[in-house]
């Protein structure tokens, strides 16, 4: 384990040519073509399978019928499972405060929340999930932002938290307390979480990746200005969804 987190830190450090500010995208062509497959899969595949379960302006779990109740409480579930991981990150960032919120969190959804299907711990005890990630843990230690990627399946991303997404999947406690098969069924709760987002916020993911004239650039900038903004980087990047 240690060796594999000092792997992704030098990595993430030799990976980076420029400082976090601007555009580095050394590997447009490659992203575009990436790009394209992602756009085309969620035209053909997503889109689809998430029509009727409510657009942009739906509250979760409210207006999307039987169908999206149902995808909301297994997106429930998957992000419950998903708090562990979060837990150890904040420590890592040296951060107990979000990962006691965290724990508390975990444990009240997980037991009064029927395993995490539902979210008690949200509307009754108002614990917010505190969300971080490897990625983030690796800004935290100074690690640079390095080129952006966008890879099939994945999405928007940058070798830094390209490299966290593998490392959360290792660092994850959800990996030793459940048997492969659990393991396995709550990572596609997890898929199934943001499938539940792509249908909450329909009609945003559309005007972007099929509504606009260069959507691989209006892509890539807002996942750039978002992420800089959730780290803090406040000098370098407004929050595109502040508005």
């Amino acid at each position: 384990m240690r060796l594999l987190l000092l792997a992704a830190l030098c990595l993430a450090s030799c990976s980076a040519s420029r400082a976090p500010e601007g555009i580095n995208d050394p590997f447009e062509g490659m992203n575009r073509r990436f790009h394209a497959f992602n756009a085309g899969l969620d035209q053909k595949v997503v889109k689809p399978a998430t029509s009727g379960m409510g657009g942009s302006k739906a509250a979760p779990g409210e207006g999307r019928g039987i169908g999206g109740t149902m995808l909301q409480g297994v997106g429930n579930f998957g992000a419950n499972i998903s708090l562990p991981g979060k837990v150890v990150n904040h420590l890592l960032q040296g951060k107990p405060e979000p990962a006691i919120k965290n724990t508390f969190r975990f444990l009240v959804n997980t037991t009064l929340g029927f395993g995490g299907v539902l979210d008690p711990a949200g509307k009754d005890f108002a614990l917010p999930e505190q969300g971080t990630d490897f990625g983030e843990t690796l800004a935290v230690w100074g690690v640079p932002e390095g080129p952006y990627l966008e890879l099939p399946l994945v999405g928007p991303t940058t070798t830094r938290d390209g490299l966290g997404k593998v490392v959360d999947i290792a660092i994850d406690p959800m990996r030793q307390w459940l048997n492969r098969d659990q393991y396995l069924i709550g990572m596609a709760t997890r898929v199934a979480s943001k499938v539940s987002q792509r249908a909450q916020y329909g009609d945003a993911v559309d005007s972007v990746l099929h509504d606009s004239a260069d959507s691989y650039t209006q892509t890539r900038l807002i996942y750039l200005q978002h992420r800089r903004h959730k780290l803090g980087q406040e000098e370098e990047a407004i929050d595109p969804y502040a508005d």
